[in-house]
Formats: C-alpha cells, sequence, structure tokens
C-alpha cells in the first residue's frame, strides 16, 4: 500500500491542478472545523479506543447508552403536535397513536407558555395557534380524553409554566385513579435556555431556578418515572448557534441544574437518572452524528469527574432529538422532505432515544394530517427497512466520524472553561455571553447564505418558478372566542372561596422556602387557571425583562 505522502503527490495534487478543481479551503464543517482533503489514522492520533470509545451501554457512553441500542428497541417515534382546542389536538393524537407513533408529543400555544389565559388582551391572535390553548384543568381533561396515561410515555414542551402544566397532568391521572408511580414522560421545564435563545420566560432566572428545582423534589417523591426535566439545545440551534455552541451551551444549562438540585438536596446519582437532553438534528450530517457522540462522551465525564457520579445511569445522556425547523424552506416546500429524512438518519446514527421529524409543510403553516404522517413514515421506513437499525453505532471507528467527534468535544470544552470562569451558566447569561454568541454566529450563517458561500436548494440556487403551495392547515379564528368563553365558564362555575384560598396558599409558598409544586397541584384542582397561578407567582417574583445583548 502506498503512502499518503506518496498518494498526495501522484494522485492528490494532479487532481487539484486541474481546471475547475473545488479550493481546498472551502471545506469545513457549519461550526468551522476544518476538513482535510482525506481522513485517516493521523486525524485521531491519540484517540485511545478503551478509554474514549469503550463500549456501547458502558461510559463513557460514546458509542450509545444501551447495550444492543435498537436491536432491543427502536427510538421512541414522537410527532410533536397541539393547535387550536383541545378536542382538536385530542384527535390529532389519536390518529398518530392509531398510525404507529409511540409517544405524545404536546405542543402549547405561546399564551399557555407564557402564563396568560386565552381572554387575556395580550393573547389575542396567538390562541391556538403554535399549539393547544389549555387554561384550566377541564382543558387538559378533554386533551387527554381516551389517551391510555398508564402506557404512554408523554413529552410536554413547556418551560416558564412547567410545573403548572406538569400539576395538570397529574390532576387528571388522579381524577382517573391512574398512580402517580406509573406515569411516564418529560416536561421540558429547561428555563435557562429561554433566557439564551427562544424568550418565553416569565419570572426572573433565580425564582425560575427555584420553581425547577421544586418539581425535581416534588417528582422525586411522587412522580419517579417522570423525566422532570428535558435540557434543550435545539432552540439555542434554532436561534442560530452551531454544533459546537450546542452542545456546550446546553450541558453548561445541565451543570447549573445539577449544582441547584445538589443545592436543595437532591445528589447527582438521585437527579441524573431523570435528566433527558433535547437535540437538533441538523443537515451536516457526518458533523450531527459526531455532534451526539461528543455530547454523550463530554456529559459522562462532567458527572463522573466534576459531580462524583458512581451510578452509570445518572452518566449516561439520554436524548430527544427533532429535526431542524430553521432549515425548512418555503420554497419547493417539498424538498424538505429530503433534509428532514437526512437529519432523522443523522440522529438514529448518532444514537437518540427518541425523534420527532418535521413535516414538509412546517415553514408554512402548522402541518396538516397527510404531512404528519409522511413525516411519522420517515421514521419507520428508517427503522424498519433501511437497517441501519440493526448494528450498534455503525460509523464507529470512522477517521472522519471519530476526528469530528474529538473537535465538537475539544471546542465545548473550550466554551465550558470560559462560563466557569464568569461564575456559571446563570451569570453568563445575566452577562449575556451565550446570547451575543449565537448572535455572531447566526449573523454569519446567514451572511454565508446570501453571499452564496453556502447553498440553500430552492433559496440561493436551483430555483424554480413556484407551483401552487401545498394545501395548508387553518386555525379557524372563532376558536380563540370559544376558548375564553370556556374559561370564563369555568370561573363561574368554581367553588370562589376554595379557588382564592388556594391561590393565596400558592402566594404564601412562594414568599417563603416550601416546595411550590404541591401548592400548585392544589390549585389547578380548584379548577385555577394557568394565568391566574402565573400572575400570583409574579406577583411575587417579579417579571423578567431581557437585556440588550452586547
Amino acid at each position: 500500500m502506498s503512502s499518503k505522502e506518496d498518494w498526495e503527490s501522484r494522485v492528490l495534487q494532479p487532481a487539484l491542478g486541474r481546471p475547475g478543481a473545488l479550493r481546498r479551503d472551502r471545506f469545513q464543517t457549519d461550526a468551522e472545523v476544518p476538513l482535510p482533503d482525506v481522513f485517516g489514522p493521523e486525524n485521531i492520533d491519540g484517540l485511545d479506543y478503551d478509554r474514549d470509545l469503550g463500549w456501547p451501554g458502558q461510559y463513557p457512553f460514546t458509542r450509545g447508552v444501551q447495550p444492543t441500542m435498537y436491536r432491543g428497541r427502536h427510538w421512541t417515534m414522537r410527532q410533536y403536535a397541539g393547535f387550536g382546542t383541545a378536542a382538536e389536538s385530542n384527535r390529532r393524537y389519536r390518529y398518530l397513536l392509531e398510525q404507529g407513533q409511540t409517544g405524545l408529543s404536546v405542543a402549547f400555544d405561546l399564551p399557555t407558555q407564557m402564563g396568560r389565559d386565552s381572554d387575556h388582551p395580550t393573547a389575542r391572535g396567538e390562541v391556538g395557534r403554535t399549539g393547544v390553548a389549555i387554561g384550566s384543568l377541564e382543558d387538559m381533561r378533554v386533551l387527554l380524553e381516551g389517551l391510555p396515561l398508564g402506557r404512554v410515555s408523554t413529552s410536554m414542551t413547556i418551560n416558564a409554566t412547567a410545573a403548572t402544566l406538569l400539576a395538570l397532568y397529574v390532576a387528571v391521572a388522579d381524577e382517573r385513579g391512574v398512580p402517580r408511580g406509573a406515569l411516564q414522560g418529560t416536561i421540558q421545564n429547561d428555563i435557562l435556555k429561554e433566557y439564551i435563545a427562544r424568550g418565553t420566560y416569565i419570572y426572573p432566572p433565580r425564582p425560575s431556578m427555584r420553581l425547577v428545582t421544586d418539581t425535581f423534589a416534588f417528582c422525586q417523591a411522587e412522580v419517579p418515572k417522570w423525566n422532570t426535566i428535558s435540557i434543550s439545545g435545539y432552540h439555542i440551534r434554532e436561534a442560530g448557534a452551531d454544533a459546537v455552541q450546542e452542545v456546550a451551551f446546553t450541558l453548561a444549562d445541565g451543570i447549573a441544574y445539577v449544582e441547584a438540585a445538589r443545592d436543595a438536596g437532591l445528589g447527582p446519582d438521585v437527579l441524573g437518572p431523570r435528566l433527558s437532553f433535547f437535540f437538533n438534528a441538523h443537515n451536516n450530517f457526518l458533523e450531527e452524528v459526531a455532534k451526539f457522540r461528543a455530547a454523550r462522551r463530554l456529559w459522562a465525564s462532567i458527572m463522573r469527574e466534576r459531580f462524583g457520579s458512581r451510578d452509570p445511569r445518572a452518566q449516561a445522556l439520554r436524548f430527544h432529538a427533532q429535526t431542524a425547523g430553521s432549515m425548512l424552506t418555503a420554497q419547493q416546500p417539498r424538498v424538505n422532505l429530503v433534509r428532514t429524512t437526512l437529519q432523522a438518519l443523522a440522529a438514529v446514527l448518532g444514537g437518540t432515544q427518541s425523534l420527532h421529524t418535521n413535516s414538509y409543510d412546517e415553514a408554512l403553516a402548522l402541518p396538516t394530517e397527510e404531512a404528519a404522517l409522511l413525516a411519522l413514515r420517515t421514521q419507520q421506513v428508517i427503522a424498519h427497512e433501511s437497517g441501519v437499525a440493526d448494528v450498534v453505532d455503525p460509523l464507529a471507528g470512522s477517521y472522519a466520524v471519530e476526528a469530528l467527534t474529538n473537535a465538537i468535544e475539544g471546542g465545548a470544552r473550550d466554551y465550558l472553561r470560559r462560563i466557569d470562569e464568569m461564575g456559571g451558566m446563570v451569570a453568563a447569561i445575566e452577562r449575556t455571553f451565550p446570547q451575543s454568541e449565537i448572535e455572531r454566529r447566526a449573523y454569519e450563517y446567514q451572511r454565508s447564505i446570501e453571499e452564496k458561500e453556502r447553498i440553500v436548494v430552492g433559496v440561493n440556487d436551483f430555483v424554480v418558478a413556484e407551483h401552487a403551495p401545498p394545501r395548508l392547515l387553518r386555525v379557524d379564528p372563532a376558536i380563540e372566542r370559544e376558548q375564553g368563553e370556556r374559561l370564563r365558564a369555568v370561573r363561574a362555575r368554581r367553588d370562589q372561596i376554595a379557588a382564592r384560598g388556594a391561590l393565596a396558599a400558592l402566594g404564601a409558598a412562594a414568599r417563603g422556602t416550601e416546595n411550590l409544586v404541591p401548592r400548585i397541584l392544589a390549585a389547578v384542582k380548584a379548577l385555577c387557571t394557568v394565568g391566574e397561578i402565573a400572575d400570583t407567582l409574579r406577583g411575587v417574583f417579579g417579571e423578567h425583562r431581557a437585556s440588550t445583548v452586547r
């Protein structure tokens, strides 16, 4: 076999000298990791296979968190859904379960996320638009009607009002006689990334962290199978972060939550097994596969070396992935089916535990039933027809994948060091460090598209005359009026003394130090609304106002 130097001189250099050859300096990942002409052993020099890769299901979990991965069971197939009323969303959930979906994933509208009732003036025009409107226990009863709460795993993408939505879910289970110990699911409950990237916060960071840790403690005692947080890099990436920043800022948030839980009396081996993560599956295929592997390895070392964890379950980073909404294009929307397939395949080859595939029409509207079904079928084809689920970590040992895994881990460690020097992630957020870093990368990415350094098919190249758009889902504007009427009817017929008493007790607890979740649960059972509960806490904690990014 000829040496690499011989190959470069005899084969590569003449090829690069031919007319039309691509410039060598063009090749890098989206996170600006340089790509050599060809990957070889020298690119992973120093990689210790036992130490850095290990075996699936064992520390450092580079190769996956289960020894058999998808040979044992496929990832949970979730289709994130929610729109309009609770009744409409319930019908979509039933349809998706009938089509083979294996877990529920609930989207809430912006008023619900922001702790505003549907008849509040600031909710106008937003009710039921980006998710389902949930105002009280009566709405949650309708949303979950006929769904097997003791058997199905339910993920709820909710943050500032996470404790309230969890309480509503638990209250419905209590009414049905479903044991709390049987409930399985996840609340996102990741408030730090709201300050970094997404913006659906209510209270300042420090009282918000109290709500997070109160939820940890409540679930540890009452709902032990529930994942109490899904630490989210997805929205960080959607805001413009690159792959290295997504890993770094997500794990920095995770460190902050583990520290806060430790200070509240929950050690890393108590909390760790109930932590889950949520990552974006983006376009750059090999970089994305490497990103997931790097995140697992880095988190395992953080839990063991930084926090002294001894339980492998606490060291294993389990994650949900969703394909990249920000990569969907309104132009030639059916091409999004191709993008979503590649992104989903990267998540599977990267070892995800559950997956949502976006629908091709989501750059234009909420997904239609047909589009949601195609998105689900994409996962099912990968699982049952591609063969990739039959091999555990099939890309392990690839020079390119292992080199990129090392590069992403190294870049993320550099960011974590800088955040530690600032006093941790809460302090870094208060100084707007992650916000400004993401803003910089988002600008650079957009500029590369506008200057055609980066090609987006159908947007800045391969453009065609637009055909008729696909049939889109439309949310009936009457929903807002009807939802407001339902809320007013609930307020009118409830036991007013019980409702006022529950809110007063919640306010008193917020001014003290007791766990707030049992008080919130009592309030939702007294038919207090999501907005009333949030307003009670606003009266004690105040509201957060974002600083200008420097």
